[in-house]
């Protein structure tokens, strides 16, 4: 709880007897902004999503804070559970009274969160999950809806889009793979995103012989990779993000299915992965949107910050964290005040560097995707673990190189 002389504290139980019911009432002055961040705890995505956090809040602090008062963190648990991130926003709007929420990973769990943040009327920058369904209702119900802003990742109709000119331009014109499988696993942002995938590949002049989802809790994937071997594909489309990829990225490797892998593989992000999967990711090519490079002026030092600070490489909802937390601290200055109405308006004119690219945001408050916006990268997993971006061209480090069990 917020502690004050006691004439304070009696001002603000009154202050709240008369707000309307769901209506947080203004803190009382040098009182701490409150930071609630919603997030898988046992998921590196959550254990980063903390820690980028928490690097945004001190460098802050140090500088003053915001509105002459100081930021704090409170970390609430939302699992991979719906029910429990229901818990997890109800825990932290109404027990820790928190001022703004930062988080989410599984875009089924932001959405069962949507209804009870709009309730709580807190602002809420989602930092992991991608469904484009979890900002739609901003333009459909803005009053009850206006607090849902996507800071981070791109929403899936941009991460196929993205998908789609690496599988077209780079898959098929430079390298010569036009048959491509897709194979997914069963999730609400993955069946958001294959449609407009396969239509995008087909139109962009290849095929798609095989497009297919999968369980979650698959542990089996040969029945799977058989499938693709006798569809004649030629480059293995991937989406995966809660499902184990390590699993299946070992079995491709043993099972020397002769044909190239990549996609979006959310596991396959994070800078531990080559090792945890003990070298077998060799080839792969993934979608990032977060990496040492320079894509813009923060990249690299905030990169470098985390390492020196943590003692590890940082995955993507660090960096979405961080600048999640400074362009609200910016919006609040800008509002003079963090009551939601004013934040909101200042966060609407958003046009901040972030540390994975310009951030913008269109009219249902989802991040804006294309050139001089956020865009990503596909990288390749290399021999001792190099990380090389293969496209796009303009941001190219490294040659692409077909792992050795599909050389002809």
């Amino acid at each position: 709880m917020r502690t004050t002389v006691i004439g304070l504290q009696f001002l603000l139980a009154a202050v709240i007897g008369m707000s309307a019911p769901g209506q947080a009432a203004p803190a009382a002055a040098g009182a701490p902004i409150r930071i609630g961040i919603t997030t898988p705890m046992q998921l590196a995505v959550g254990r980063d999503s903390q820690d980028g956090a928490q690097l945004a809040i001190d460098e802050i602090n140090a500088k003053g804070g915001v509105l002459g008062r100081r930021l704090e963190m409170v970390v609430a648990d939302e699992t991979e559970n719906p029910e429990t991130g229901i818990t997890a926003v109800k825990k932290l709007t109404s027990d820790e009274k928190v001022d703004v929420l930062v988080g989410g990973y599984s875009s089924g769990v932001t959405l069962a969160q949507l209804p009870h943040i709009s309730t709580a009327k807190t602002i809420y920058l989602g930092i992991g999950a991608a469904s484009p369904a979890i900002t739609a209702k901003v333009k459909t119900d803005n009053e009850n809806y206006k607090y849902i802003f996507r800071v981070n990742p791109l929403n899936s109709k941009w991460l196929a889009a993205s998908l789609v000119d690496f599988v077209v331009n780079f898959v098929g014109a430079e390298k010569g793979l036009k048959k491509i499988a897709i194979v997914g696993e069963s999730a609400k942002w993955v069946q958001d995103l294959v449609p407009a995938l396969k239509k995008g590949i087909v139109d962009g002049g290849s095929q798609v012989p095989l497009a297919e989802f999968f369980d979650v809790q698959t542990s089996d994937f040969s029945p799977l990779f058989s499938k693709v071997r006798a569809s004649g594909a030629e480059f293995l489309v991937v989406i995966v993000s809660h499902a184990s990829s390590d699993v299946l990225v070992k079995q491709w490797y043993d099972a020397r299915v002769p044909i190239p892998i990549g996609g979006i593989d959310v596991k396959s992000q994070d800078p531990d992965f080559f090792g945890r999967v003990g070298g077998k990711a060799i080839g792969e090519t993934v979608l990032v949107g977060f990496l040492r490079a320079a894509v813009t002026p923060k990249t690299i030092p905030f990169w470098d910050a985390f390492v020196k600070r943590f003692q590890r490489n940082p995955v993507y909802t660090a960096g979405g964290a961080y600048d999640a937390i400074h362009l609200y601290a910016e919006a609040a200055a800008r509002a003079k005040t963090i009551e939601a109405g004013p934040v909101i308006k200042e966060l609407e004119k958003t046009d901040m560097v972030g540390t994975a690219g310009r951030i913008a945001f269109d009219d249902t408050h989802d991040l804006r995707y294309g050139p001089g916006y956020a865009q990503v990268m596909f990288v390749q997993w290399q021999e001792g673990g190099k990380r090389a971006i293969v496209w796009p061209k303009e941001r190219a480090d490294g040659k692409f190189v077909l792992p050795a069990m599909a050389k002809k």
